[in-house]
């Protein structure tokens, strides 16, 4: 073991000028929102979409490979943004996140001095009197924090029960550069909520307002212990899961002691196999794992990728299933309230049970779309979604025809973006745990099917939710009587607004194209006399000076009715 030896703290990497930091982030999410805004809204106003079509892929990958070197010349949250967007398999294109994968293992360690000098300065005392050795050489570095290796005096040791532990210290000064990177988020977030095409989908300051709460209470290494022992509460009578204990007397806000559960990584397929652990075995274990998380606890570990993960074997155990998964860093938990509990139950009930219309009703519920929104073409999406696709696995997804992929993936996207669709905030943590889960089970299985960890589940939940089925028969029949009760007085209704003429028939659909056929013809009218009016100009200006030159400004106004046009749509 490396020995504890004094030292001065050297300067802390990448704090920086707050102000220079501040104005860094700044520039970069300024330059890349106006490249968007022009490519995206500006060029197919102009008639000049192919443009945008043709250069989006270039673009996202030099937007990903910037944003990359930004995240590790900067550290902080910006290594934290861009794990986030990393997970966001579900919107961002793998250009994006396959670029922002390597930020999860890429954050340089700060220097052994600096760390001690902050310990010891927590503890209240020199590193010597706390423990019998550390560790000079982390066993993992993240971009809050890092964790250092050591052992425990033997009065500790004999209190605790424990010997070797982890001891997890805050980096030097990451409390001020916190603090600018929120400040710059939150301007950022307050530019795109006047983007409307975002700003109709997502409430850009709340999401910034949680990933705030979240990565505050990250840096509360008192708040991560009470997360740890929580977690450890809900699974004391599950022999699938373990965790730390804490060592409370070791532990402050800045530092946090813990024990060393240190074990098999959990997609380390060649240890896995070499310890007699099938790694098939594993992912419906882990996938089982976090829906009770979700879906039952109602407080699940946010943050699941491998890193936090482990396989503990168990000695001389006869059980089918000889391991446990370990679970470790408890500094992002997430925390589903009870209504949105049951809105993820009836999400997934349907999704098991391949109920298009439950499966939207459900998504309305959790505050996904707002009440207003015509849901009857993604009830139709969502249906053609489950007879086509439903109960695939990823291995079977494979072999359908990209086309059919393709197709499918334009109509469903025309569908949503007609939709007024909204993201609650308190969804990121979820979308997050979630994302990590899937690409976890697929490393472990590429044959895994998530459905075959869904269906058993959901119907467990649909026999909880149901409850006595006398009542719930009852409360059916109930209804459908209610339904008969009022038949009468709304078919009169109905027949009285026919023979009047008032009522109306449409056809969303329908409406949607000649709206954007007549705006196309606008446009066109509009473009043809504005290079009539522009050329005539030109031509007469060479005789007519001020006749020409009234008619070249006077091109301007059909040019404004057509970006109006453009803008319409």
């Amino acid at each position: 073991m490396a020995s504890i030896h004094r030292g001065r703290a050297e300067p802390v990497p990448g704090a920086g000028n707050t102000r220079a930091r501040y104005r860094r982030i700044l520039r970069f999410a300024a330059w890349y929102l106006a490249v968007t805004w022009w490519y995206e809204l500006v060029l197919p106003r102009l008639r000049m979409g192919g443009i945008a079509e043709r250069t989006r892929t270039k673009r996202m990958r030099r937007f990903a490979q910037s944003f990359h070197g930004l995240a590790v010349e900067l550290g902080g949250l910006m290594i934290k943004v861009g794990q986030f967007m990393s997970s966001r398999l579900d919107v961002l294109p793998p250009e994006i996140t396959a670029e922002l994968e390597g930020l999860q293992d890429e954050v340089p360690p700060v220097a052994f001095p600096a760390i001690r000098a902050l310990a010891e300065a927590e503890l209240g005392a020199p590193l010597e009197a706390v423990f019998a050795w550390v560790e000079q050489t982390p066993i993992a570095a993240a971009s809050l924090g890092q964790a250092h290796r050591a052992q425990l005096l033997p009065r500790d040791a004999a209190d605790t029960g424990l010997d070797i532990v982890v001891v997890k210290v805050q980096r030097p000064g990451i409390e001020a550069i916190v603090d600018v990177d929120l400040a710059a988020l939150r301007k950022v977030g307050g530019w795109l909520s006047h983007v409307r095409f975002v700003s109709d989908r997502a409430n850009a300051p709340a999401l910034v307002e949680e990933f705030a709460k979240t990565s505050l209470e990250e840096i509360d290494y008192l708040q991560e212990a009470a997360n740890a022992a929580r977690f450890a509460a809900d699974f004391a009578d599950d022999d699938r899961v373990n965790g730390p204990d804490v060592v409370w007397e070791r532990s402050t806000r800045r530092v946090l002691t813990l024990e060393d559960v240190t074990a098999i990584k959990v997609t380390d397929t060649a240890a896995l196999l070499a310890a007699g652990i099938d790694p098939a075995h594993v992912a419906p274990v882990f996938a089982s794992v976090m829906f009770d998380q979700l879906f039952t606890n109602g407080f699940f570990h946010a943050d699941p990728h491998p890193g936090n993960m482990f396989l503990t074997a168990i000695a001389g155990a006869t059980q089918e299933r000889p391991w446990k998964l370990t679970f470790i860093d408890f500094g992002m938990m997430g925390e589903v309230a009870p209504s949105t509990r049951r809105g993820l139950r009836k999400l997934l009930i349907a999704a098991a049970s391949r109920d298009g219309k439950g499966l939207v009703a459900a998504i309305s519920e959790l505050g996904v779309l707002v009440p207003s929104a015509d849901t009857a073409e993604l009830e139709r999406a969502m249906t053609h979604l489950f007879s086509r696709f439903g109960g695939m696995g990823f291995a079977e997804l494979r072999e359908v025809d990209p086309r059919e992929f393709r197709d499918f993936a334009a109509e469903f996207g025309d569908v949503v973006r007609s939709l007024p669709v909204q993201l609650p905030e308190h969804f990121l943590l979820i979308i997050r745990a979630m994302s990590l889960t899937s690409g976890v089970c697929s490393s472990l299985d590429a044959q895994f099917n998530l459905w075959d960890s869904v269906e058993p589940y959901a119907a467990q939940l649909l026999r909880d939710e149901r409850g006595n089925l006398v009542q719930d028969v009852a409360q059916q029949a109930f209804d459908v009587a209610g339904t008969a009760l009022r038949l009468p007085k709304r078919l009169d209704g109905l027949l009285a607004r026919i023979e009047d003429g008032s009522l109306p028939v449409s056809n969303p659909r329908l409406e949607r194209q000649l709206a954007r056929l007549n705006r196309h013809v606008q446009r066109s009218v509009a473009a043809l006399i504005f290079t009539a009016v522009l050329i005539a100009g030109a031509v007469v200006r060479a005789d007519d000076t001020v006749l020409g030159s009234v008619l070249m400004i006077a091109s301007v106004v059909p040019l404004l009715l057509a970006v109006r046009a453009g803008r319409r749509g």
